[in-house]
C-alpha cells in the first residue's frame, strides 16, 4: 500500500500530470511501483530515463518527430518526479535539470524557433521559453505563469493552445519557480518578475507588445491578476483556480503544498506569514482592465469560492465555474484552455 503522501500526490495530482502531457497508461505503471514517498522522485526519473533512451534511438535513425515527442514525455516525467519533492534538494535539482535539458531536445525536433529568455531581476534571472505562431509577422503575446512549483517545461501543449490561435506564448520560471527558485524565493509581487522580462523584450520587432496578456494558473491565477494590477503593458489576464488569500487557507492545504510553499519561499519556521502575504485585497480593486477568472467546482486545493471573490473584487471581473472541473479544471482541460485561448485572443485582437 502507497504511504500517506503518495497517495496524496496521486489523489491530487492525477489529472493535471496527464494534460501536462504523461501518458495515463505511464501515470499508471509509475505510481504502481512506488509505495514510499522517498521513491516518488526515483520512480518518475526512471521513466524520464526510459523515453529519453527513445528518444535518442529516434535521433540515431534520423526519425525527428518521434524523437521530439519522446523528449516532451521524458521532460514532464523528470518535472513530476521533482514536483512537490522536496527530501533533497541535491537530487531534486539534478532531475529538474534533466527536464530542462529534455524539453530543449524536445524544441529543436519540433519547435526550432522556440527561444530562451533571460532577464536579470535583484540577484538572480527570471528564465522563460519564447515560442512564436508560424507565419504571424507581430503576434500579440500571453505570460503563462505557473504555480507553487510548476516550471516552464510543464507547459508545451497549453503553449500550442495560445500558438494555433496565432499569439505567441511565454511560459515563465519566476521567483521560487524552476530554474529562476534556486536564486530567488517565492515572493507576493510577482509584478517585478513580469516587468523584468517585458524591459528584456523591448524593442522587438517579432512581437507587438502593446498586446500583452497573461494567464496564470493555480498560485499563478494570483500572480497573474496582481502581475496585471500593477504593470500597464498587461492589457488582460486570466486567472484559473487561484487564491484570494493563499494564506488564510493554509490549514486546509495538503502537507506537500505546505512544506513546499516553506521551502520555496525560504521561510524559516514563518510559512503562514509569508503565505498571508500573498493577497489580493486591495489589489483587486486596481485592476482596471479585463480580467477572466476560471475554476472547477470540485478544486480541493483551492475553493472555487476564493476565485469567486477575486473576480467579483475586479472591476471588470467574469467568472466561469466549471461544474465538474477539478483544481486548474486539469480534469477537463479541453474546456477550459480552448475558453481562456479564445478569452484572450478576443481581448487582445
Amino acid at each position: 500500500m502507497p504511504d500517506a503522501r503518495v497517495q496524496s500526490a496521486i489523489d491530487h495530482w492525477a489529472p493535471r500530470f496527464v494534460q501536462g502531457g504523461v501518458d495515463i497508461n505511464d501515470f499508471r505503471k509509475t505510481t504502481a511501483g512506488i509505495e514510499r514517498w522517498e521513491d516518488w522522485l526515483d520512480g518518475w526519473r526512471a521513466l524520464g530515463d526510459e523515453h529519453a533512451e527513445a528518444a535518442r534511438e529516434a535521433e540515431t535513425a534520423a526519425r525527428r518527430v518521434t524523437a521530439g515527442d519522446a523528449w516532451l514525455r521524458a521532460a514532464v516525467a523528470y518535472h513530476f518526479g521533482k514536483f512537490v519533492w522536496v527530501l533533497d534538494a541535491g537530487r531534486a535539482r539534478e532531475v529538474a535539470d534533466l527536464a530542462v535539458e529534455a524539453l530543449y531536445a524536445a524544441h529543436r525536433h519540433l519547435d526550432p524557433t522556440a527561444e530562451r529568455i533571460e532577464a536579470p531581476l535583484g540577484d538572480g534571472r527570471v528564465v522563460g521559453n519564447l515560442r512564436r505562431p508560424a507565419h504571424v509577422e507581430r503576434p500579440p503575446l500571453v505570460l503563462v505563469i505557473p504555480g507553487l512549483d510548476s516550471t516552464k517545461e510543464e507547459f508545451f501543449t497549453l503553449e500550442e493552445v495560445f500558438l494555433r490561435r496565432g499569439m505567441a506564448a511565454l511560459s515563465l520560471d519566476g521567483p521560487g519557480q524552476g530554474e529562476s527558485g534556486y536564486e530567488l524565493p517565492i515572493r507576493h509581487d510577482y509584478e517585478v518578475a513580469v516587468a523584468a522580462v517585458l524591459d528584456i523584450l523591448e524593442g522587438r520587432e517579432d512581437l507587438d507588445l502593446d498586446r500583452v496578456g497573461a494567464a496564470g494558473v493555480s498560485l499563478g491565477g494570483y500572480h497573474a491578476p496582481r502581475a496585471a494590477a500593477f504593470e500597464p503593458r498587461i492589457k488582460a489576464v486570466a486567472g484559473v483556480s487561484g487564491p484570494f488569500n493563499f494564506g488564510a487557507l493554509w490549514d486546509q492545504l495538503p502537507e506537500l503544498t505546505r512544506e513546499t510553499f516553506a521551502h520555496k519561499s525560504g521561510a524559516n519556521g514563518d510559512a503562514r506569514e509569508r503565505a498571508l502575504k500573498l493577497d489580493l485585497d486591495g489589489v483587486l480593486e486596481q485592476l482596471d482592465k479585463p480580467a477572466l477568472f476560471v475554476t472547477g467546482k470540485h478544486d480541493r486545493l483551492i475553493p472555487w469560492e476564493a476565485t469567486e471573490r477575486a473576480a467579483k473584487t475586479a472591476p471588470q471581473g467574469e467568472f466561469v465555474l466549471l461544474e465538474q472541473g477539478n483544481h486548474v479544471c486539469a480534469n477537463v482541460s479541453y474546456v477550459y484552455r480552448p475558453l481562456v485561448a479564445d478569452w484572450l485572443h478576443d481581448r487582445l485582437g
